[in-house]
């Protein structure tokens, strides 16, 4: 897996709504390497899967640091709502990088002075690994 290639990653977890029909999927990426943390999915007046991971992913990360199940931690995300969780992670040297996608990286974790490695610049490597 790239992630563990490029940057030591040792976990990689994939916070994902668990939708009916989806297994396929899911042992796809489990074969890959994705520790996958399920939550239930709801659907909206359209029948559109709605499945907010922004809470769990956070909550983790935290307990997961004080617990010292990692010593640095790489997040892979475009959501200016986990610039929060960037700046804790800082603050005690406890973050490794984001990696994100360049047309989508919100201003707010884009202003945070962090290594960014963006996807698109990551192309060709991961074409190779397909």
């Amino acid at each position: 897996m790239w992630l563990r290639d490029k940057y030591g990653v040792e976990n990689t977890y994939l916070f994902i709504g668990l939708v009916p029909g989806n297994k396929d999927l899911y042992t796809r990426l489990q074969e890959m390497g994705y520790v996958l943390v399920y939550k239930e999915v709801t659907y909206d007046g359209a029948g559109k899967v709605k499945g907010n991971r922004d809470a769990d992913l956070v909550l983790k990360t935290v307990v997961d640091y004080y617990e010292k199940r990692f010593s640095k931690a790489t997040l892979v995300t475009s959501d200016g709502d986990y610039a929060g969780l960037v700046k804790f992670l800082r603050e005690r040297d406890s973050f490794q990088s984001l990696i994100s996608p360049s047309n989508k990286c919100s201003y707010l974790l884009r202003k945070l002075d962090i290594p960014i490695v963006y996807l698109d610049t990551q192309k060709d490597k991961l074409k190779k690994r397909s």
